[in-house]
C-alpha cells in the first residue's frame, strides 16, 4: 500500500505528534508499505529518506502551547504537488483541525482521507474562529482515528463526528534496556534502586525525573520543583534530573539557592540520551496540568520500567491504569506531589511493583500492534462507499 503521511509540526522539534508519526511511518515500512512524510522543516534540515519538507514553519499559539505550523502559499503547492507525484492509496492527515499542513492536505486530496485527533481542549479560540473553513477540509475525511478518549470527546464537541480509539504507539523494545547516564544511579532489572556505591533511593537520596518542555506551563515543572522545595532540605542527598527544551538557566533560578547544585538540567538530548535519562531516576514524575490526550512520556517510561508518579489528569489516570502502573497525585498540588514521591523512594517494594505493572500494561500500546488497527482502518477507507467513524478500537 501507498501511504502519505502529513505531520502538522516542525519534523526536528521535540513533541509526541512528530514522535507517533515517525514510529508510525517505520512500524509501516517494517511492514512492508511505501510510506511518504510531509512536514514542515527548514529546507536545510536533515531529515529521514521517507520525509519530504513543506518549507518552514512559522510560530502559532495553538492548545495552550506554541507550536510551529505551516500553511501559507509555498507550503500548499508543496502540498498539492507532493500529492500529485505519490500517488497515495490512502493519505493520513495527522491533527487536521490545526491550521497547517493537514488542512491543506485535505483540500487538494480527492482519494481517501484518515484523519488522526492528537489534541485534547475544552475551549479552543482558532477552532471556534476558523469552524467553517475547517469543515470543507474536515467533511473530505473518510476515517477518523482518536488517540485517546480525551481526544474523541474533544472532536465530538467541537467538530461533530465521531472515530475509531486507536491509542499512540511506543517502540517498547526500545526502551528496554539501557545504561543510566554517567554519574546517575540506574535501577537494576527489577525497577529498583541501582548498586552504584553512594547512590539509590533512601531516606535521604533518591532522583527524581522530569522530561518535557521545560518553558510550557502545562507540562506542570513549576510543580515538580515546588515540591522538591519542601522534599530537599529533608533529603540532603535528593536530586532532580530534568531533560527537553527550555532555558536552563532560568530553571536552576526558580530554585532556592541552597538547592540549585541538586538540579541537574540536560535541556534538549538525543533519542539515545532520552532512554538513558529513563533508566537514571528512581521515580520519573509526570506533573503536566492538562491539555494532554495520551501522555507518551509515560508510555516510554513504563517502556523503561521506570516507576512513575503522575498527576490524575484524565489521560494519565487512563494510561496508568488508576493507578495501578503509577502512582498518581492531585493535579496542581506540590505538597501533594512531594508526600508521595517521599513515600515511593521510601518504598522499594512498591516501586518493584509499580515497574513491573507498568511494563505489563504498556504492551498493548507497543507499535507491532497499533500499527496494525492503523493498517485496518486504510483496508476499510479504501473499500468503496465505506466511511470509518466507528467508536472504539480498530475499525
Amino acid at each position: 500500500m501507498r501511504v502519505g503521511i502529513v505531520c502538522p509540526y516542525t519534523w526536528n522539534v521535540p513533541g509526541g505528534v512528530q514522535q507517533h508519526i515517525r514510529d508510525l511511518a517505520e512500524a509501516l515500512i517494517g511492514f512492508g508499505h511505501h510510506v511518504s512524510v510531509i512536514t514542515p522543516a527548514d529546507d536545510d534540515a536533515q531529515l529521514p529518506g521517507y520525509v519530504v519538507s513543506a518549507g518552514r514553519a512559522v510560530p502559532v499559539p495553538y492548545n495552550g502551547s506554541v507550536a510551529r505550523l505551516a500553511f501559507g502559499f509555498l507550503s500548499a503547492s508543496r502540498v498539492r504537488r507532493w500529492i500529485h507525484e505519490g500517488g497515495f492509496d490512502v493519505l493520513h492527515v495527522h491533527e487536521p483541525a490545526a491550521p497547517s499542513l493537514g488542512l491543506l492536505a485535505c483540500w487538494a486530496a480527492d482519494g481517501p482521507i484518515v484523519g488522526t485527533f492528537h489534541a485534547s481542549y475544552t475551549k479552543s479560540r482558532v477552532v471556534s474562529v476558523t469552524a467553517p473553513i475547517l469543515q470543507s477540509g474536515l467533511e473530505k475525511i473518510t476515517g477518523r482515528i482518536a488517540v485517546s478518549e480525551a481526544a474523541r470527546k474533544t472532536l465530538v464537541e467541537h467538530l461533530g463526528g465521531d472515530a475509531v480509539l486507536i491509542p499512540n504507539g511506543v517502540a517498547t523494545e526500545r526502551y528496554a534496556m539501557a545504561e543510566p547516564l554517567p554519574g546517575w544511579p540506574g535501577r537494576d532489572a527489577t525497577g529498583g534502586p541501582g548498586s552504584h556505591p553512594g547512590h539509590g533511593a533512601g531516606a535521604d537520596g533518591g532522583v527524581l525525573g522530569f522530561l518535557g518542555r521545560m518553558d510550557e506551563p502545562r507540562k506542570g515543572l513549576q510543580v515538580l520543583l515546588r515540591a522538591f522545595e519542601i522534599l530537599g532540605p529533608e533529603r540532603p542527598g535528593l536530586r532532580l534530573l530534568l531533560a527537553g527544551p527550555g532555558d536552563a538557566d532560568d530553571v536552576v533560578a526558580r530554585v532556592s539557592p541552597g538547592l540549585r547544585d541538586r538540579v541537574v538540567v540536560l535541556g534538549m538530548v538525543s533519542e539515545a540520551d532520552k532512554i538513558r535519562a529513563y533508566h537514571s531516576v528512581d521515580v520519573f514524575v509526570a506533573p503536566n496540568l492538562g491539555g494532554e490526550s495520551f501522555g507518551i512520556v509515560l508510555a516510554e517510561a513504563m517502556s523503561a520500567g521506570a516507576p512513575i508518579l503522575a498527576s490524575d489528569i484524565e489521560a494519565f489516570d487512563r494510561v496508568l491504569l488508576g493507578g495501578r502502573a503509577g502512582a498518581l497525585f492531585p493535579v496542581g498540588d506540590a505538597a501533594a506531589l512531594a508526600a508521595a514521591a517521599a513515600d515511593l523512594l521510601d518504598d522499594p517494594a512498591r516501586r518493584k511493583q509499580l515497574s513491573a505493572e507498568a511494563r505489563a500494561a504498556v504492551r498493548r500500546y507497543d507499535w507491532s500492534a497499533v500499527a496494525r488497527d492503523v493498517l485496518r482502518v486504510y483496508e476499510t477507507v479504501t473499500l468503496p462507499g465505506t466511511t470509518v467513524v466507528e467508536s472504539g478500537r480498530g475499525a
